[in-house]
């Protein structure tokens, strides 16, 4: 199933990109879409905490009292991972949608063909992310994880601990090094190796302040001092070009 959300202030724009998407719906009834309509942020960002989220996000930029930029921004610190298309009739805001991380950035009127393509590189990418798993040896026997919902992995003592969105799952003793047990993670564009001991998910970090990556549920992971900077620019990348 792919949940989506559109949101904008002015109804008249707000049905005609319903409609878009509801066409690009019919075209592919094997994604069995459902769709969702709101003329506020504040609506948006209710529903989407009631729900855990959407999968896809269709934003207006420029709306009152709580603008697409500052909803996409909320929904971040929801830890809601989502991805969110910009629609905008202006360019001057381009900048500020990849500080949401926003998935793409269209300007008004969207054309049925554009929007459709940048619609399916966008479930081609929840996918991917979906699709991603490992699996773990624990005290209870081997538990599957999928990487999305990784936010770090880190060595304690002589186990590996998964701080997930959902739980917290530690490993049984490991007889082997850090970086080989992270090797399944670090082939996937997503993870960063910090130093000996952590492997931090880019899709989960907000932002780098100093040595601390600030990740999307409030929490914050020190990083080695030699580590941070080549870190940050190794984030700030991964999103300029995802």
């Amino acid at each position: 199933m792919l949940r989506i959300a559109v949101c904008d202030d002015d109804e008249k724009q707000l049905m005609q990109t319903a409609r878009l998407l509801q066409a690009y719906l019919q075209a592919r009834p094997a994604l069995n879409g459902q769709l969702e309509t709101f003329q506020s942020g504040d609506a948006l960002l209710t529903r989407a905490d009631e729900l855990r989220g959407f999968d896809l996000y269709v934003l207006d930029v420029m709306m009152p009292q709580l603008s697409g930029i500052e909803t996409g921004r909320r929904l971040r610190s929801l830890g809601e991972g989502g991805e969110i298309i910009y629609l905008s009739n202006y360019n001057d805001f381009a900048a500020d949608s990849y500080d949401v991380r926003a998935f793409f950035y269209l300007l008004k009127p969207a054309e049925e063909k554009k929007l459709f393509e940048v619609l399916d590189r966008a479930v081609e990418k929840l996918n991917r992310k979906r699709s991603g798993a490992i699996v773990i040896s624990t005290t209870d026997g081997p538990r599957r994880i999928l990487l999305e919902h990784i936010r770090y992995v880190e060595r304690i003592g002589r186990s590996v601990r998964y701080c997930c969105t959902d739980s917290t799952v530690d490993s049984q003793s490991i007889r082997v090094s850090f970086r080989t047990i992270a090797a399944p993670l670090l082939a996937d564009p997503r993870f960063y190796l910090c130093g000996a001991s952590y492997v931090l998910n880019f899709q989960h970090v907000t932002g780098v302040r100093g040595q601390a990556a600030l990740l999307d549920n409030g929490d914050t992971v020190m990083l080695p001092r030699t580590a941070a900077t080549n870190f940050k620019k190794a984030w700030g990348k991964y999103w300029l070009e995802d």
